[in-house]
């Protein structure tokens, strides 16, 4: 069964990297890709309806030809690329809010995964992590979301860093697509953990073997860091192994509490470098 990807894009140079990087992460496999341009009409805003124009009046066709313009320039770029006869594309242009356009696209088209840049046309050169990014990756509640910075080029992972607590039951579907792009590209998934100086309880340490029976054939390793805190523990431990990529469960409550709440946004998504993969809470 082909793996179904949504590939958000502004048509900025953040998103047309994020684009190339899932092409080449997803190279071996059998995909539909789904190119999708939310556009909106200057001067209006969404959450008030009865103001925004409707189809057929010139400032709302105007916005739609050019996001439909803005897809055809986009396939022609894709076409620069080698030919996969794996990989089928697909484009989505659509007048909306960008979180309800993904939500509802994931819904309609049984999305698998979200792919996107990590900031917008006017993003800040100074800021990794933009306000969309971060509001995608927090509220997308379905399916996974990866996360590219705009300096990332694609290399096949060798590691992904997986850092967790053990405070929580893991579940296979959860870890899946962790687990996938170990295999695709033979990575190791390396398990931190940031001891606070308590060590693991009796919950922890079965939800440490819960998680090592869950990761069965998958190449990986335990890890922990003491005498640190954990944002510091985690962007050491990339930085020290220059590590590919950083995934993590999305899980309110626990380890990182709203994961994207300040200040561990500030740290990881400030500094961070290489892709983040959110992975879903499946409790």
């Amino acid at each position: 069964m082909k793996k179904r990807i949504l590939l958000p894009t502004d048509f900025s140079k953040n998103a047309l990297n994020a684009i190339r990087y899932a092409l080449e992460l997803y190279r071996p496999m059998d995909c539909d890709f789904y190119f999708m341009n939310v556009y909106h009409v200057d001067g209006y805003a969404l959450d008030n309806m009865m103001m925004v124009p409707e189809p057929g009046e010139t400032a709302f066709e105007s916005a739609r030809v050019r996001s439909e313009e803005g897809l055809e320039n986009l396939m022609e770029q894709l076409r620069i690329h080698p030919d996969n006869p794996k990989h089928t594309y697909h484009t989505i242009s659509t007048f909306n809010s960008l979180l309800e356009a993904i939500n509802d696209t994931i819904a309609k088209k049984d999305i698998d995964i979200v792919v996107m840049g990590t900031k917008g046309s006017t993003g800040s050169r100074t800021v990794i992590y933009g306000t969309n990014t971060i509001n995608i990756m927090e509220k997308v509640k379905v399916c996974p979301v990866l996360a590219v910075p705009e300096n990332v080029r694609f290399s096949a992972p060798k590691e992904v860093v997986f850092p967790t607590d053990f405070k929580s039951v893991y579940k296979h579907k959860e870890l899946v697509y962790l687990m996938e792009i170990g295999k695709i590209h033979q990575a190791f998934i390396r398990v931190l953990y940031i001891d606070d100086g308590d060590g693991l309880n009796t919950k922890q340490k079965e939800n440490k073997e819960l998680l090592k029976t869950i990761l069965g054939n998958s190449d990986h390793s335990f890890h922990t860091l003491t005498d640190v805190k954990v944002q510091e523990g985690i962007n050491t431990f990339i930085e020290s192994r220059d590590s590919d990529m950083i995934a993590f469960i999305n899980r309110k409550h626990h380890f990182f509490g709203s994961i994207f709440s300040k200040p561990l946004v500030k740290e990881l998504g400030y500094h961070s470098q290489i892709p983040i993969l959110v992975l879903r809470d499946q409790s």
